[in-house]
């Protein structure tokens, strides 16, 4: 279902509403943000010299460290009287990232989740359970009122006891999962310890995952757990930039459609600032085209992928963005090899004998990095045959050899060793930060 037409613009009809409200945006900005007039007055740039979509890159760009400079309402273009919200980051490495919304903002963005969960498979008649955590993040309230825009209903369950999660997909028969990838894996675990089949006594369709990277073999996994017939499709999005809505993959599976119509994005090499031409892999930049509490140009997320622009099977003609590869500051130096998680994860994830939760720890042991993988064992491979338990870890040690070019120690750990998350989860422990401190 395609919910606006919006979505299905041509290529010059969405680039002239793009320069239009850009334009608009840099003016708004220059007079309204004093820390945007004074980036901008630095970098030679004047709103009269933004004269088309191709000027963008004239403008500097805005990260997360101005936030912290202008903690916590210098970057906001209205007056606290006209808040109607405000969210937060959870602040884990320093202040929190603040973010707030006037009233047309809470209407603009409940209508791009609206569009992402449409394109994602969800209908008016589902049932919408939502495990992610109410309160400043964004989540769980971004995808609750886009949800409900829509008609659906909505079970607003949080996050936590996930037994009585269980319950409430069961009893109350959820047909649409909000969830990370990895407490959606974790429900279904917690649905096989209490006796039921989550293919078959549950009533599922649709998982709307976001909040964590969804690899391929991550989404493969969900399908072994809760049937190949439940669609599993990925959305994104960032506090900064409005909370989940900015992009969400189709039926098709071939990228994550952009709002173009309040978004631009580009990419960017991430140690140049140069921007990439479309199908190059690097950093994502968006500028947010209709915000009006707190407007971003050309905020750098961090995030790592490519953007494509052709038509889509689905009949959405707006570009697409890859499923991201990671992100630049998760990005793991070992032994002088660039390693992201998702690379590790795609190799476990691809392995018949290993369960989907991992740990990955880095030390650093007579000036010399040593990368550790634990995986638990799934129940079906349990053995105190050491002979087969050696033959399980010679052939990830091999697998990830060849990912990623250097050796990694493998511990094989038994079913339900590792920590379980219920939000996003915390996949790597860098003990390295804490031996330089």
């Amino acid at each position: 279902m395609i919910w606006a037409k919006e979505e299905t613009l041509s290529r010059q009809e969405i680039e002239e509403i793009q320069t239009k409200k850009l334009l608009k945006l840099v003016r708004y900005v220059y007079e309204k943000v004093e820390p945007y007039r004074r980036k901008m007055d630095e970098a030679g740039v004047k709103p009269e010299d933004i004269k088309s979509l191709e000027d963008l890159k004239k403008l500097p760009f805005t990260t997360k460290q101005d936030f912290r400079d202008n903690y916590p309402y210098g970057l906001f273009a209205v007056d606290k009287s006209e808040l109607v919200r405000i969210h937060a980051s959870s602040g884990t490495t320093g202040k929190p990232t603040v973010v707030g919304y006037t009233k047309n903002d809470l209407d603009t963005w409940s209508e791009c989740v609206t569009r992402i969960a449409c394109a994602g498979g969800a209908e008016p008649s589902d049932v919408c359970q939502i495990c992610f955590g109410y309160g400043m993040f964004t989540g769980a309230l971004g995808l609750h009122y886009g949800l409900e825009r829509m008609g659906a209903c909505i079970i607003p369950s949080s996050t936590g006891n996930s037994e009585k999660q269980i319950m409430y997909m069961k009893d109350y028969g959820t047909t649409l999962l909000v969830a990370t990838p990895s407490y959606a894996l974790r429900l279904g675990e917690v649905a096989v310890q209490t006796g039921l089949n989550p293919q078959t006594d549950l009533k599922l369709k649709t998982a709307l995952v976001g909040s964590e990277l969804l690899t391929e073999a991550m989404r493969h996994e969900m399908k072994k757990t809760y049937g190949e017939h439940v669609n599993v499709t990925s959305n994104y999005g960032m506090s900064e930039l409005c909370g989940p809505g900015v992009s969400g993959e189709c039926l098709e599976l071939n990228g994550m459609h952009i709002n173009e119509d309040h978004f631009i994005c580009e990419v960017i090499d991430p140690n140049t600032g140069e921007v990439l031409p479309a199908g190059e892999k690097g950093e994502l930049v968006v500028t947010c085209l209709s915000k009006e509490a707190l407007p971003l140009i050309r905020y750098r997320t961090r995030d790592i992928t490519r953007l494509t622009y052709e038509p889509c099977k689905c009949g959405r003609t707006t570009a697409r963005m890859e499923n991201l590869s990671g992100r630049t500051d998760d990005m793991l130096k070992i032994r002088g090899v660039n390693v992201f998680p998702s690379q590790i994860e795609e190799v476990l994830l691809r392995t018949d004998e290993i369960g989907p939760h991992y740990e990955i720890i880095v030390d650093r042991v007579n000036h010399s990095d040593i990368l550790t993988i634990r995986v638990e064992l799934t129940p079906q491979s349990m053995t105190d045959d050491f002979t087969e338990l050696d033959r399980i870890k010679n052939k990830l040690h091999s697998q990830l050899r060849t990912m990623l070019g250097l050796d990694a120690k493998i511990k094989l750990e038994s079913p339900n060793t590792l920590k379980r998350f219920e939000g996003k989860a915390k996949r790597v422990t860098d003990n390295r930060k804490e031996n330089m401190a």
